[in-house]
């Protein structure tokens, strides 16, 4: 075992540090990488080497550039050093965020960039507006070509570092047919003619300045002795640039990181910075960090081994001192409400014998699988809080749907209409609005009723009257249809019909995409009550339910929010193939993306202390379509040496096969020709359970090699619905991979499963 130096002599920055920890502080010339595995303590080497570099007089404060990623990691090193220096971190003026310095730096040469140095900083909703011009400018539909989505492709180009003259043709391709960089120059000067830039231009900018200024870039590379920077992994083109400029000529470049926890590619982050080092700074010295001070070995081997079937690290093992402690548990249950009963079961028994539920953690892909377990926990009253985002029936997306369903279950739901009338955008300005409101308080009524015999005036201009007509008769229709659909097919046709699913389809920012999973779950979610009174009734108990102010609470977040943390006890939920790794990694990123999945997954696992849970469902409701679900890849490459497997199924049921081996490759009775594939899928109207392979093979093509036919009952020409591109027709086929024309979408390449014939 590495234990830590004592020597009385140390000064206190060293005291407690172990020897490679030790190495990374004392290493001060020339580069150095510091891989630091989860929980190995890199954030106080860190600031140790930090606190070294000024007391022994290598540095003044004011010549050491030190960047983080948040403000907060920014706060938390500032404070440490604070403890250490004392009043020297205020001479720290180059500590902070790469977008704070990089904004400091631009000040001082705005000029340089057709800029003055009190330019302002838009936030996001004055990007859109400013997108949203140009694009009508451009005389295009807004509606075929979102501001968003140009705000998503200039953000992506900004990340790799291009200006408007760098988009190639192929980039520029992917918006309005090829206009995307000629929007994106238009942008740039019209943010420049009112003395603007985003986020994204702190960066780009200093990157332009710093490659044709060569006097800026010596005056820096001057200024900086040394360089150390937090969350390498997490560096996307754009900042790998700037800091590779900045320290070419002194190469004093401290980089911390691991890139077994880069996570974040859908930001922008490329894990090839953190691997390439040695390449970009030769004779580098690499120091590992991999004395854990988090978790039990059990913990540890399980995550080592999984994150050991990545090709693309470089490697470390990751150890601890700390006693044996017990296994990783894999859970098998049935179905996911069994999921929520279970957790909630276990977390129960944590708490009568004694543990606080602030020690408790549920992780998940994505966001959509807390539903079911806030409704479990307020149904036993458990309380529970939701991090890095808000509770199921808070989210926006939930919160519109649910006001078309109230207004239809209520239509003197005042409310609820206003939260309506204009989402989507009808065209309804505030003028006509204020009418409606007017004649609602003269006479007394709702406004829904007021909307109604507003439209036998000539108060409203010929477009308001007909839009909100549209609206009112459309709410009088689903009135009529709720005495005769059942409620989850009542509210499908709403969002359908109301055009608010189109909307979000149309959408391509990074959220639209869970937003449509959210709204999928909540029609599903309504299964469960009688009828559609009932369940408005047990959302507004839910909305209700006050957290307790300082009491235990058991967390629930997604496992990107929870990098960085730690729980004694850890619950993954959901290790299915097509939720994790999730269908759209397998179906749009090839080997990358399943590797990025296998890192999260990583990640997930090692944010437990004690223990950790593993859960996995024989059956998911996928789409609102009860799916058969197989294990995780994930679960069947964890050390068997490390893990203790646990099946609990309802009704005796059990689907488990007690061999490992074949559990590991969950299609051998399939490829063998048996027809009994690892999952079950609930036949339609009835309650027994019929074999369904087809879905699954499918789905999980990239597992095991099954060929690539595709379905005999699509041709070209055809006419067809995908849940998130909305309706086309195919193109072009090609085995199980299809070509299609979306109305509102565009061209898409996808997989024939996800589409149903129209």
């Amino acid at each position: 075992m590495t234990h830590p130096i004592a020597d009385p002599n140390d000064p206190p920055w060293l005291r407690g540090l172990n020897p490679p920890q030790r190495q990374a502080v004392l290493t001060t010339e020339g580069p150095v990488l510091v891989l630091a595995g989860a929980g190995t303590g890199k954030t106080a080497a860190l600031t140790a080497r930090l606190a070294h570099l000024v007391y022994t007089r290598k540095a003044w404060p004011s010549e050491i550039l030190a960047v983080t990623f948040t403000n907060k990691a920014a706060r938390e090193m500032r404070e440490r050093i604070g403890r250490m220096l004392g009043d020297a971190v205020e001479g720290m003026p180059w500590l902070g965020t790469f977008h704070s310095i990089a904004a400091r730096m631009l000040r001082r040469h705005a000029e340089l960039v057709g800029l003055q140095s009190n330019f302002t900083i838009l936030d996001t909703d004055d990007q859109l507006r400013l997108l949203k011009q140009i694009i009508a400018a451009a005389d295009l539909d807004e509606k075929r070509w979102p501001a968003r989505q140009l705000g998503g492709f200039i953000d992506r180009w900004k990340n790799r570092g291009w200006t408007p003259g760098e988009v190639d043709a192929g980039e520029s391709e992917l918006f309005a047919n090829g206009r995307g960089a000629e929007l994106y120059a238009q942008y740039q000067a019209r943010l420049k003619a009112v003395n603007a830039c985003d986020f994204g231009d702190l960066l780009l900018h200093m990157l332009v300045i710093l490659k044709t200024h060569r006097d800026v870039l010596e005056h820096y590379q001057n200024r900086f002795r040394y360089i150390l920077v937090d969350e390498y992994q997490d560096t996307n083109a754009s900042q790998y640039l700037w800091l590779r400029l900045l320290a070419q000529s002194r190469k004093n470049i401290c980089c911390v990181g691991d890139d077994d926890q880069s996570i974040y590619s859908w930001r922008g982050a490329e894990v090839a910075n953190i691997l390439r080092f040695e390449k970009d700074f030769p004779g580098a010295v690499i120091i590992r960090l991999e004395q854990n001070y988090r978790s039990t070995p059990h913990i540890l081997a399980a995550a080592s081994g999984l994150i050991a079937a990545n090709s693309g690290r470089l490697g470390k093992t990751l150890w601890t001192e700390a006693d044996q402690g017990e296994k990783v548990r894999i859970l098998g249950i049935w179905d996911g409400p069994e999921e929520a009963r279970r957790v909630g079961e276990v977390i129960e028994d944590h708490q009568r014998g004694g543990g606080s539920l602030d020690d408790c953690a549920i992780l998940v892909r994505a966001q959509f699988q807390t539903r079911e377990f806030e409704d479990r926990f307020i149904a036993i009253g458990l309380p529970y809080r939701i991090i890095g985002g808000f509770r199921f029936y808070e989210r926006q997306e939930i919160r519109d749907a649910l006001a078309y369903l109230r207004v239809v279950n209520q239509p003197a739901d005042d409310l609820a209409f206003e939260r309506i009338v204009n989402t989507p955008k009808r065209g309804l300005g505030d003028k006509a609005l204020a009418k409606v409101h007017s004649l609602a308080r003269a006479q007394g009524i709702p406004l829904t009723l007021a909307a109604a015999r507003i439209l036998d005036t000539d108060e409203l201009t010929p477009q308001a009257r007909r839009a909100l007509g549209n609206l009112i008769g459309d709410i009088a229709r689903w009135r009529d249809a709720s005495t005769q659909l059942p409620h989850p097919e009542l509210a499908r046709q709403i969002l359908d019909e109301s055009g608010y699913t189109a909307m979000w389809q149309a959408d391509r920012s990074v959220e639209a995409a869970g937003r449509l999973e959210n709204l999928t779950e909540l029609v599903r979610a309504m299964e469960e009550y009688e009828n559609l009174g009932a369940f408005l009734e047990h959302v507004s108990l839910v909305m209700d339910n006050d957290e307790r102010a300082g009491g235990d609470q058991v967390t629930i977040m997604t496992i990107h929010a929870a990098k960085g943390l730690e729980f004694d006890t850890v619950f993954l939920a959901g290790w299915e193939e097509g939720v994790f790794p999730s269908q759209r990694a397998l179906d749009e990123g090839g080997n990358a993306s399943l590797e990025e999945e296998r890192r999260l997954a990583y990640v997930a696992i090692t944010r437990g202390r004690r223990r950790v849970y593993i859960l996995h469902a024989a059956n998911r409701r996928i789409y609102g379509q009860w799916t058969s679900s197989i294990p995780s890849r994930f679960v069947g490459e964890l050390p068997a040496e490390h893990i203790e497997e646990e099946t609990s199924m309802t009704g005796g049921e059990s689907l488990w096969r007690a061999n490992w081996s074949e559990r590991a490759d969950p299609f051998a009775n399939i490829a063998r020709g048996t027809g009994r594939g690892p999952g079950w899928q609930r036949a339609a109207g009835g309650g027994q359970f019929t074999t369904a392979p087809a879905r699954v093979v499918e789905a999980r093509a990239s597992a095991v090699s099954l060929g690539n036919k595709g379905r005999s009952d699509l041709s070209l020409g055809q006419r067809v619905f995908h849940q998130k591109f909305g309706y086309g027709t195919i193109a072009e086929i090609e085995g199980n991979k299809l070509e299609i024309d979306f109305e509102q979408a565009g061209r898409k390449r996808v997989m024939d499963s996800f589409v149903t014939a129209s």
